[in-house]
C-alpha cells in the first residue's frame, strides 16, 4: 500500500503539471483556467499517456521515459509559474478541511484496494506480459506473430509501463485503474459537497449528472476488489464515466464556450485508444464542431483541436502497425500495408471473431455467424439479476429516447437538442456494444448509462408535478444503504495487511523453458496463462523449425513474422 500511495504521488504531480501545461497551451492564457482541479488531472492523463506511446515507438518506457518526463514538467512549472502560484492559491482558499480529510480517505481506501484484490484472468494471460514487452522493448515488429493478443494495443498498457517502476529493479507495479477510480471517486464527491456545503437554497433538486454520479459510485464499489488488475477495459469505463459526467455539468450549467467541449472530446480520442469498444463516444465531437462553425474567427480552434486529435491518435494508430500490420487489429477492413511481419489475414479474422463470440459468451468460433435472434436468448439467460434489469431500461429507454426525438422534431423542441445528442450517442456505444462483442465488462458504462440518462431524464421532467414524496432521495438512501452494507461486509472479510508496503504481485504460473535464436522463451506447462515474470513468453511453444524461423532477423528487436506453432 505505502508502495502505492507514493507512485500515485508522483503521478499526481506529474499529470497535474501536464495537464495544466496542455489546458494553458491549448485554451490560451486568457481562458485556460478549469472550473475544477480534477480537470487539470484528467488532461494530464490523457497527455502523458499520449506521451507514454509516443515514447514507445522509439524505445522502452522507464528510466528515461520518466526522466524525460520530469525535466518535461520542471520546464512547465517554470514557463507557467505564475499561473500556477494563483491556481494554488486559489485552491487553498476553497479546500475546507473536511473536502482535504474526505480526499485524504479516499486517497488511502483506493489506495489499500489497489494494493491487493483480484487479478484479473486475462492479466496473467496476456496484460502483464504486454505491459512488461513495453517497459523492455517499447514496440517491436509483428509481436501479435508471437501471441495474437500482444497485438491487442491499448494506450492504458503503455501508461502502466510508464509509472510501474520497474526500472527500479523491484517489481512491477500496476497501479493506473486504481488510480482513474480514485479520480473518479473524487469527482462524484463534488456534488455531495455542492448539496452540504454550499448555500443554502443551491442545488436542492437533483440533476441528470447526479445520477450519472450515481452509476459512477456503483461501478466504483464493484470494481474495488478487482482494480489492482490493468484491464483495459477498467480504463475505458472509468474515463467514459468521467467524459459523461463533466459533459452533463457542462449542459447544466449552459456552458457557451465550445473550449471545454473540446477538451472533453480530447480524452473521447483517448477512449478510443484504450478500447475500440468506447470508439462511437466520438460522435460527441459533434456538438463542439457545430459550436467553432458558428463562431467567426474560429479557424485557428479548429486547426488546434483537430490537430490535437490527430495528435492524440497517430502513436496508437503506429503501435497498431507496428505490433500486427494492421491499421486497426484484429480488423481486417482497413488493409492499407504489406510488411513481411503482417500478421496474416486469416488469423486476424479468426481472433476477431473470438472476441466477437467470447463477448457473446460462447467459445465455439463456428458460432460467430449466428444471427442475432439465436445467440441473444442465450446471452440474456446468462446475465446477472441486476444486469437483466438494466438490459430490459435500456432496450426500453432506445424506445422512450425514439419518441423523445420525434416529439422534439414535432415540437420544435431545439432546447432537447444537447439532451438528445449525449443520450443519442450512448444509444450508438451501446448498440454498437450489444451486436458486436457484448462481454459485461467491455461496455457495463454504456448498458447502465444509457437508461440512467433516458429515464433519469423523464423524471426530473415529470417529478416536480408528481413526485410529492421524494422518490429520488428514498431509491438513493434504500439503494445506497444496500449496496455500502454488502461491500463493506465483502471488503471486511478480505481485510488484510499483507500487502500495507508493496502491493501485491503479478500472478506466475508454471512455465516451460525452450530456447529461440540464443533467447530462452517460456510457455505454460498446462493452461494459457504465463504471468509476468518468465519473459517472453505466450501461450504455446512458438515453433523454430526449417523454413519457418518466427524471427525475422537474429535479435528480439527485429521483431517477428508469422510462422506455425507446435
Amino acid at each position: 500500500m505505502l508502495s502505492v500511495l507514493l507512485i500515485w504521488m508522483y503521478m499526481l504531480f506529474t499529470c497535474y503539471v501536464a495537464g495544466f501545461a496542455c489546458i494553458r497551451m491549448i485554451f490560451g492564457k486568457e481562458n485556460f483556467r478549469c472550473k475544477r482541479e480534477t480537470g487539470y488531472l484528467y488532461a494530464g492523463v490523457g497527455a502523458v499517456t499520449v506521451y507514454a506511446q509516443f515514447f514507445s515507438i522509439f524505445g522502452k518506457v522507464g528510466l528515461a521515459a520518466n526522466l524525460l518526463l520530469l525535466l518535461a514538467c520542471g520546464a512547465c512549472i517554470f514557463l507557467f509559474r505564475k499561473e500556477m502560484g494563483e491556481n494554488f492559491h486559489a485552491l487553498r482558499l476553497t479546500t475546507t478541511p473536511v473536502k482535504a480529510a474526505v480526499a485524504a480517505l479516499l486517497f488511502l481506501l483506493f489506495a489499500y484496494g489497489t494494493s491487493t484484490g483480484i487479478i484479473h484472468y486475462d492479466t496473467g494471460l496476456y496484460h502483464a506480459q504486454s505491459i512488461r514487452w513495453i517497459e523492455e522493448f517499447g514496440v517491436v515488429p509483428g509481436l501479435g506473430n508471437l501471441h495474437s493478443r500482444l497485438a491487442y494495443n491499448s494506450a492504458s498498457f503503455c501508461l502502466s509501463a510508464l509509472y510501474s517502476m520497474a526500472f527500479l529493479g523491484g517489481q512491477s507495479y500496476h497501479c493506473c485503474a486504481g488510480y482513474l477510480a480514485f479520480l473518479l471517486a473524487l469527482v462524484c464527491g463534488e456534488a455531495f459537497f455542492a448539496r452540504t456545503m454550499g448555500r443554502a437554497g443551491v442545488r436542492r433538486r437533483p440533476r441528470l449528472s447526479d445520477f450519472a454520479r450515481i452509476i459512477s459510485v456503483y461501478y466504483l464499489l464493484n470494481l474495488f476488489d478487482e482494480m489492482i488488475s490493468p484491464a483495459s477495459d477498467y480504463f475505458m469505463v472509468l474515463l467514459a464515466l468521467y467524459i459523461i459526467i463533466r459533459w452533463l455539468e457542462l449542459l447544466e450549467d449552459e456552458e457557451s464556450s465550445y473550449l471545454p467541449y473540446a477538451m472533453l472530446c480530447l480524452l473521447c480520442v483517448v477512449v478510443m485508444t484504450v478500447k475500440l469498444s468506447g470508439a462511437l463516444i466520438l460522435l460527441l465531437t459533434l456538438k463542439p464542431a457545430v459550436m467553432m462553425l458558428r463562431t467567426k474567427g474560429s479557424g485557428k480552434d479548429i486547426a488546434k483541436f483537430l490537430g490535437a486529435g490527430i495528435l492524440t491518435a497517430t502513436p496508437f494508430l503506429i503501435r497498431n502497425v507496428i505490433l500486427s500490420g494492421w491499421l486497426v487489429y484484429p480488423f481486417t477492413f482497413l488493409d492499407l500495408f504489406s510488411f513481411d511481419f503482417k500478421i496474416p489475414k486469416g488469423m486476424a479474422d479468426y481472433d476477431a471473431h473470438e472476441i466477437q463470440v467470447w463477448g457473446r459468451g460462447y467459445s465455439d468460433v463456428s458460432r460467430y455467424g449466428e444471427p442475432v435472434t439465436r445467440w441473444l436468448p442465450d446471452w440474456i439467460r446468462n446475465l446477472d439479476g441486476t444486469d437483466k434489469v438494466f438490459l430490459a431500461l435500456a432496450l426500453s429507454g432506445l424506445l422512450a429516447l425514439l419518441l423523445l426525438v420525434v416529439y422534439a422534431l414535432v415540437r420544435k423542441k431545439r432546447d432537447m437538442a444537447d439532451f438528445l445528442h449525449i443520450a443519442g450517442t450512448l444509444a450508438a456505444c451501446f448498440l454498437f456494444w450489444l451486436l458486436s462483442a457484448p462481454l459485461i465488462r467491455y461496455g457495463c458504462v454504456f448498458l447502465w448509462m444509457l437508461p440512467t440518462l433516458v429515464w433519469g431524464w423523464l423524471y426530473l421532467h415529470v417529478s416536480p408535478h408528481l413526485d410529492r414524496f421524494k422518490l429520488y432521495y428514498i431509491a438513493i438512501i434504500l439503494l445506497g444503504t444496500y449496496k455500502l452494507w454488502a461491500f463493506g461486509l465483502e471488503t471486511g472479510k478480505t481485510l488484510t495487511a499483507e500487502y500495507l508496503v508493496n502491493q501485491k504481485d503479478y500472478e506466475n504460473f508454471e512455465t516451460v523453458p525452450y530456447e529461440l535464436h540464443g533467447y530462452t522463451f517460456y510457455y505454460p506447462a498446462s493452461g494459457d496463462r504465463t504471468g509476468y515474470r518468465d519473459f517472453p513468453a505466450s501461450p504455446v511453444k512458438a515453433s523454430s523449425g526449417e523454413g519457418k524461423d518466427i524471427f525475422r532477423g537474429n535479435t528480439i528487436e527485429e521483431g517477428f513474422t508469422a510462422s506455425d506453432r507446435e
